[in-house]
C-alpha cells in the first residue's frame, strides 16, 4: 500500500526529531514536504530544511542532507578505493539516495557496479528531489536492481566482487537482516581473495548496542585483525559521531595500504568536500572509550 507522494503543506516551524528515547537531534524544516510515500517497507519523505538543504528521511530517521552527505559518501567509498589497487567489480547493498554510486564512478578503474536497493521509492524520491546526490544512478557502469540485498548476496556466486559496500539504514525494518552473522558470512564468501567490505556501522553513542554487536559479528566472520572501525563526523546524524567499518579478506590494511600521493591527487582532481588522505589516516585513531567498547564487547 502506498499513499500520495504529492507535496503537502506543513508548518514552517515544524521540527523533525530523530530520537533513541534518551536523547535526540531536531532539524527545522520549511515550506512544503516535498515527497511522502508509505512503501511496502517504510515511510520515505523528503523535506526542505532551514539550514541544511533538502533532507531524505526513512521512518523519520535522517538518511542524508545536501549539506552533510559528502562526509558519509566520500568516506564509505574512497577509504576502500584508495587502499585496494585492483577493484573492478563492486556490489553495493542499499544506497538508494545514490551518493555512494556518485563517488564510486569517480574511479575509472571500476568496470561494473551492481546496486541492490529494496525500496524503489527511495530511489525515485532521490532522483526527483536530490539530483546532486543521485546524479550517477543512470551511469552506464551501474546495474541497479530493486531487490532484497540479503537474498541477493545469499544467492551470489563465490568470489564475485572486489569491493562490497553495505550502505544501509538503521537495523530496523528491511535493514535488520543486514546486521546478522549469516548475512556477513555470505558477504565474505562472495568477496574475492583480497577483497574489501565497508559497512555503515552506526553511532557508538546513539546506537551503542548495534555498534558493539555488529563489530563483534564482523570479527567472528573476518577475523579480529581484519576488522577496522573508523569515524566520520556528520552534524545531522544523532551525536554527530558516526562509525563505518572496513573489513578485508586476506589482509588489505586500510592505513598501511593507502597510496598517499595518489589520494592527494584524487582529492584535487575531484574537489572533494570531506575526504583527504590525512583524514583517511586519522579516522582510524579511535577515542579510548570506543576502543574499550569494541575490545570488551560491552553493550551497556
Amino acid at each position: 500500500m502506498t499513499i500520495s507522494e504529492q507535496p503537502s503543506k506543513i508548518n514552517s516551524t515544524e521540527w523533525i526529531t530523530d530520537s533513541n528515547g534518551k536523547f535526540a537531534i531536531s532539524i527545522r524544516i520549511k515550506g512544503e514536504r516535498l515527497f511522502h510515500e508509505v512503501s511496502p517497507f517504510q515511510t520515505v519523505e523528503v523535506f526542505d530544511t532551514q539550514d541544511r538543504g533538502k533532507m531524505l528521511t526513512i521512518d523519520r530517521m535522517v538518511m542524508c542532507t545536501e549539506a552533510d552527505e559528502a562526509a558519509y559518501h566520500e568516506m564509505i567509498t574512497h577509504i576502500p578505493m584508495l587502499t585496494h589497487p585492483g577493484v573492478k567489480d563492486v556490489l553495493v547493498i542499499g544506497a538508494g539516495d545514490g551518493g555512494t554510486i556518485r563517488e564510486l564512478v569517480r574511479h575509472p578503474k571500476i568496470e561494473r557496479i551492481t546496486m541492490v536497493e529494496i525500496d524503489e521509492a527511495v530511489v525515485r524520491a532521490s532522483k526527483q528531489f536530490l539530483p546532486t546526490i543521485s546524479s550517477a544512478l543512470e551511469h552506464p557502469k551501474l546495474n541497479l536492481l530493486i531487490d532484497d540485498g540479503i537474498k541477493f548476496v545469499e544467492n551470489a556466486a563465490d568470489n564475485s566482487y572486489d569491493l562490497i559496500i553495505i550502505d544501509s539504514s538503521d537495523p530496523v525494518g528491511p535493514s535488520e537482516g543486514l546486521f546478522t552473522k549469516s548475512f556477513y558470512q555470505d558477504v565474505y564468501r562472495t568477496l574475492r581473495p583480497g577483497g574489501v567490505v565497508t559497512v555503515q556501522s552506526e553511532s557508538p553513542i546513539f546506537h551503542h548496542k548495534a555498534f558493539v554487536d555488529l563489530n563483534q559479528c564482523l570479527k567472528q566472520v573476518f577475523g579480529i585483525d581484519s576488522v577496522h572501525c573508523y569515524l566520520v563526523f556528520i552534524p545531522m546524524y544523532p551525536t554527530g559521531m558516526w562509525s563505518l567499518t572496513y573489513c578485508s579478506k586476506q589482509g588489505v590494511h586500510p592505513v598501511e595500504n593507502l597510496d598517499y600521493e595518489k589520494a592527494i591527487q584524487f582529492v584535487k582532481e575531484h574537489d572533494l568536500r570531506y575526504y583527504n588522505p590525512d583524514v583517511h589516516q586519522a579516522a582510524f585513531a579511535l577515542p579510548q572509550f570506543i576502543r574499550k567498547m569494541i575490545e570488551s564487547g560491552n553493550r551497556q
